[in-house]
């Protein structure tokens, strides 16, 4: 919470020109709250995860003091 982060985890339906559009409006309304969108793909949490969760923790480290 404190590091005003969204993760959407995206399967292949994302990009489709429509769902792209209805992902850019969403992302767009979330920083309007001052909150910080990253998306990953499916298969990259399938192929990578430890680096994903990496990813993760590096952004949310660089937005929170502990």
């Amino acid at each position: 919470f404190k590091a005003k982060l969204v993760i959407e985890l995206d399967g292949s339906q994302h990009y489709h020109e429509d769902v792209e559009i209805k992902d850019r409006i969403r992302t767009e309304k979330l920083n309007e709250f001052d909150l910080t969108v990253i998306r990953i793909p499916n298969n990259e949490v399938n192929k990578n995860f430890i680096g994903v969760c990496e990813y993760i923790d590096d952004f949310v480290r660089s937005r929170v003091s502990f």
